[in-house]
């Protein structure tokens, strides 16, 4: 059960956090404790908490005699979930799927090409049954039954590469995976010839084939950029 500590300074990240990513709080400016705990009406310490959480994705500073400054947007933890979700959910949604979906295209092509390489049995097993999830769900305007799958896919390929940094990546992936759905960035049903890829990057893996697994790995980073031409341009 949450706390009711936790509870209020939940309260206050979900207000504050997307101001901050927004720019209604531009880089430079001085945010009050004080005054912020009055105008959220939850005493100091939880704000001082809520200000702490702020500071591990290195979005704001805290400075004696001066107060919390919001720091500029190039020393953010861009690849912390919740900030990733903030950005998701404001105006700066298209830039920041864009990032994304780049980001995606140049690590999860080699990290498949790597799992046909060091994946496990097991590791097999769970990327077809995730994709034939992902084909079950396909049709009927099932989004977030097929989002599951989706990210349980890209995570096994993340991690079957054998990479611990690629392997990181996973949470960044499964936001902007959550993201498109959420903030209705996806068609009503997934293309179909996106499904088809990850069945075939299943088959590829599965049979050790690492340059089929990149090649179509990356058709459907490509595919990913077009869809975003076209919704969220």
């Amino acid at each position: 059960m949450t706390t009711p500590g936790r509870g209020l300074h939940g309260r206050v990240l979900d207000a504050l956090g997307p101001a901050i990513t927004a720019g209604d709080h531009p880089p430079g400016s001085v945010l009050r404790t004080d005054e912020l705990a009055q105008d959220f009406a939850v005493s100091r310490s939880v704000m001082r908490e809520a200000v702490r959480v702020l500071e591990s994705m290195h979005l704001v500073e805290s400075r004696r005699r001066v107060g919390v400054t919001v720091r500029p947007k190039a020393e953010w933890n861009v690849y912390d979930p919740q900030v990733i979700r903030w950005r998701l959910a404001g105006a700066d949604r298209p830039h920041q799927l864009r990032s994304l979906t780049v980001l995606r295209s140049a690590i999860e092509p080699v990290a498949a090409g790597l799992a046909a390489k060091y994946a496990t049995a097991e590791q097999c097993a769970e990327l077809t049954e995730c994709a034939l999830g992902m084909v079950a769900n396909s049709r009927g305007h099932r989004l977030e039954a097929y989002l599951v799958h989706d990210v349980a896919f890209h995570r096994v390929i993340l991690n079957a590469s054998g990479n611990e940094m690629f392997a990181r990546i996973g949470d960044v992936v499964a936001e902007v995976l959550a993201g498109r759905t959420h903030h209705e960035v996806m068609f009503d049903d997934p293309d179909p010839a996106a499904v088809t890829l990850h069945v075939q990057v299943a088959e590829a893996v599965r049979a050790g084939d690492g340059p089929r697994a990149e090649e179509l790995t990356r058709e459907i980073t490509v595919g990913a950029l077009h869809e975003l031409d076209i919704l969220a341009p």
